[in-house]
């Protein structure tokens, strides 16, 4: 089984990657040295930390099934079927269900292949797949009444959540459920009970963020008695996707049947010659379930191995017989845990058992998005719907970059920086693509979704190229980067230019947007910089400038401004509804200028006074009235008026690092590091944001962080565990060690770096990638 499980590692490594095959022979010799680590995986080694039902509970927002590192497929339990719409308006309760998974629910749906991780708006949910028996139901039912359907109640107490594997009996059939998967392949495993009325209900109606018209078509072609192909067509948050799909199972069913709940049709052709409701191979439709009946001794396992492809139903055939060509459901497990424990051993800590497990977690949520999006042959979907083959890189989607672009992608350029390149050029290759001549704002599945503000992809392209982190070419990097900080028809960016800011008659986020552009702009001039184009620096910096120009110095807070020149005369700096920011208040976002510092501390009178404001942040009382109107914003993610639990301040506790109270800086990430990150269900303050949060948790568990990327300086803070090795890809090792480091002992004494005091507040970037050895000496009080 080792062996087999060692090919499928080696196939999937050549295919993330895009090595050649003589490199990919010396990472494989590499491999076999490396066997116990990865024959580990089943034993313990680093996964036996991860606990993927992190998050699960209220707002993190992750799900609990199988994925391979950055995979396609993310096969895992959806809970509940909530509408997206109810009585023509939204439904908010569909809020809790981004990852389709609650952990206080009761009942499982079923199983579907694609999910995102810790999102606060959702799409998705292909595919879904649920064994029962007994007499066939082909509606879910509801959760109020789960025998009504197909559903099942379950219990924790049979479920296991690992790393790219997932186990749950459904007590309403006596069948156990077990998951995992390659990058593109689910695999199911199903262990049934004696009965000659066994069924597998494949759901092509069931989906995230759901509605009675997001299914635009659906395709279905049965092949043979085990083999089905088909595809489906959404208009959601991605307004033109199409996911095609392979369905191979181990044991031929004996019949099977469909129901076709589309409304009635006004043209229908001439298909009612056939009876479309049983074995016959040829469907189609918009509403469209499938089942599949079987004859099982007692625990008989049906094995399912579900391909998804972004190109042809041949693509996931082709994907399927390449990542998944037997049925050794144990082998495909041990490979996808061998693969985790590779990535996760890139980072390796010293730490209590809790420390661990959030700090593993963390990577783990970290290493799910973006993910693969191509075929192993690799050809993809394009924005421009497409077909287009990635030459020498790997094509990713996935992109929900307001977020990311502040701690994930930093941590890619040094834990990931292949893969980040690839991430680059991914984005690169869409905004060719692009019909409006952008680079990614939050893309998915081949198609760009608009969702929130800026334009942060050019933060991580920039980021790329001041770190020197370019396998492409610089220059049509920054024109790309450029062209779309000049699209005047997006988002106020006309007016931005020709004002130097939005005004708030034009757009109900025109303050944080303006703070962003200008970030974004300043991103823009440091590559330009770097790459010796002083034109462009000289413009950039510039309107990297126009944050000042919704400064109200007379309150000492950002505030919306008017096209006369004007301040918005309504104004509440505590609220989040209407006052110009986008899932923030003016106290936050007050403080989002990360690219300045130091300008902003001198705006806001000075280095004593900006102290005595960032200490009442986190002191004062934020009552619930001011975030009522905010989903993404609730109780738990908040500290005070911090809120932890969304992405614009993240930043802010770092900032004391530029006054003369740096100290206050390392008591305060320890506190937000024991306040909002724990090992249980309700793990997270907030929606993980595809790796955002633990991103921000593991660069403050090390001991610095990227308050601006952009810049190749990491701001200190104070390190969380008591030693860290960072595995770099250019074979160096760069290590971190917190002498003293405890619960008391927050405070930084004293900073060596290869043994030399380091007598500054940050780090470079260049310092870590080119190994060595950071040391902090912890105090119980502080320097």
């Amino acid at each position: 089984m080792r062996k087999f499980t060692f090919r499928l590692l080696f196939y999937n490594l050549q295919q993330s990657f895009n090595y050649t095959e003589h490199s990919m022979r010396k990472i494989f010799s590499l491999l076999v040295m490396a066997a116990p680590l990865c024959a580990a995986a089943q034993d313990g080694g680093l996964i036996q930390y991860v606990k993927p039902i992190i998050g699960t509970q209220r707002m993190g927002h992750t799900f609990p099934g199988a994925t391979y590192p950055f995979g396609s497929v993310q096969l895992s339990p959806d809970t509940d079927t909530i509408p997206y719409e109810q009585n023509g308006k939204y439904n908010p309760d569909v809020y809790k269900y981004c990852a389709g998974y609650q952990y206080d629910d009761k009942s499982i749906v079923g199983f579907s292949h694609t999910h995102f991780s810790g999102t606060g708006h959702s799409d998705l949910g292909d595919f879904l797949i649920m064994p029962t028996t007994g007499e066939l139901k082909m509606n879910p039912g509801v959760a109020s009444q789960p025998r009504s359907g197909f559903r099942s109640a379950f219990s924790h107490q049979t479920e296991v959540a690992e790393a790219d594997y997932y186990k749950v009996k459904l007590d309403d059939y006596n069948i156990l459920a077990e998951l995992t998967t390659t990058t593109r392949v689910g695999f199911h495993q199903y262990t049934f009970p004696a009965t000659d009325q066994a069924h597998i209900i494949l759901d092509l109606m069931s989906g995230i963020y759901n509605y009675e018209d997001k299914n635009v078509w659906t395709f279905v072609h049965v092949i043979n008695d085990t083999l089905v192909v088909g595809y489906r067509q959404t208009s959601g948050w991605a307004r033109t996707r199409t996911v095609y799909f392979a369905m191979s199972f181990s044991k031929p069913f004996v019949s099977y049947g469909s129901r076709n709940y589309s409304r009635k049709q006004v043209y229908r052709g001439f298909w009612g010659k056939f009876d479309a409701a049983h074995d016959f191979p040829d469907l189609a439709g918009r509403q469209l379930r499938m089942h599949f009946d079987f004859q099982t001794k007692e625990s008989e396992q049906i094995r399912i191995k579900f391909a998804i492809s972004p190109v042809s139903t041949d693509g996931a055939l082709l994907n399927l017989r390449t990542e998944a060509p037997g049925w050794d459901f144990n082998a495909v497990r041990a490979a996808g845990q061998a693969a985790w424990n590779n990535e996760l051993s890139k980072l390796q800590v010293e730490g209590s058992t809790e420390e661990k497990v959030n700090f593993y977690t963390s990577m783990y949520h970290a290493f799910i998005n973006p993910t693969v999006y191509m075929d192993v042959d690799g050809s993809y979907r394009g924005l421009d719907q497409n077909n287009h083959h990635a030459d020498g890189f790997t094509n990713y989607t996935t992109f929900s970059l307001w977020d990311t672009h502040r701690a994930l992608h930093p941590l890619f350029s040094i834990l990931q920086t292949k893969r980040n390149e690839d991430m680059i050029q991914s984005m690169l290759a869409h905004f060719s693509q692009s019909p409006e001549h952008m680079l990614p704002i939050w893309s998915h599945y081949a198609n760009e979704n608009w969702c929130m503000s800026g334009y942060h992809s050019v933060s991580v392209v920039c980021d790329a190229i001041v770190k020197g982190n370019t396998p492409f070419d610089p220059n049509a990097a920054l024109d790309a980067c450029v062209t779309t900080s000049n699209r005047r028809s997006f988002q106020g960016i006309g007016e931005y230019i020709d004002r130097g800011y939005i005004s708030a008659e034009s757009n109900g986020t025109s303050v944080s947007t303006t703070q962003e552009y200008a970030y974004d702009d300043w991103c823009i001039a440091q590559a330009a910089k770097k790459l010796g184009r002083n034109d462009i620096y000289t413009a950039y910096m510039k309107r990297s400038e126009n944050y000042k120009n919704v400064w109200d110095p007379s309150v000492d807070y950002m505030r919306p401004r008017l096209k006369d020149g004007s301040f918005k005369t309504a104004f509440d700096v505590l609220s989040t509804d209407g006052q110009g920011f986008i899932e923030g208040n003016a106290w936050n976002y007050s403080l989002y200028v990360p690219h300045d510092p130091a300008a902003l501390i001198t705006m806001m009178g000075g280095k004593k006074r900006f102290v005595q404001h960032l200490d009442s942040l986190f002191t004062m009382e934020l009552p619930d009235k001011f975030f009522a109107e905010t989903e993404d914003i609730t109780r738990d993610g908040i500290i005070g008026n911090y809120v932890h639990g969304n992405e614009p301040s993240h930043h802010v506790a770092y900032l004391y690092d530029w006054t003369d109270q740096p100290w206050k800086t390392q008591e305060r990430v320890r506190m937000i590091l024991e306040k909002q990150y724990h090992p249980g269900p309700d793990g997270l303050g907030g929606n993980d944001d595809c790796g955002q949060m633990s991103a921000w948790y593991i660069f403050t568990s090390l001991g610095f962080y990227p308050v601006s990327p952009g810049d190749s300086r990491y701001s200190l803070g104070s390190p969380a565990v008591n030693s860290a090795v960072l595995h770099l890809e250019n074979g160096k090792t760069f290590t971190v060690e917190a002498v003293g480091q405890g619960p008391k002992n927050v405070y930084v004494k004293k900073v060596t770096l290869n043994g030399q005091p380091l007598n500054r507040l940050y780090i470079m970037h260049d310092e870590i990638m080119n190994g060595g050895k950071l040391v902090f000496y912890m105090s119980a009080k502080h320097n």
